[in-house]
């Protein structure tokens, strides 16, 4: 469950630019979240591989 709560720790952390960017119109908040997306989209393409090793593994 680390896996999950790395990706729940990685969502939750964009909460606040999210906030500042759609209720304040904060344009340096969409670059921390394009960013963050980008951070969270490279991680769970890596969990992706490593969960089809070990369902091919076993």
């Amino acid at each position: 469950m680390d896996k999950y709560n790395q990706i729940l720790e990685m969502v939750t952390g964009m909460e606040k630019d999210f906030q500042k960017f759609y209720d304040a119109d904060n344009k340096a908040a969409g670059t921390r979240i394009r960013k963050g997306l980008q951070e969270l989209k490279a991680h769970c393409q890596t969990l992706r591989l490593e969960i089809q090793e070990m369902k091919n593994a076993g």
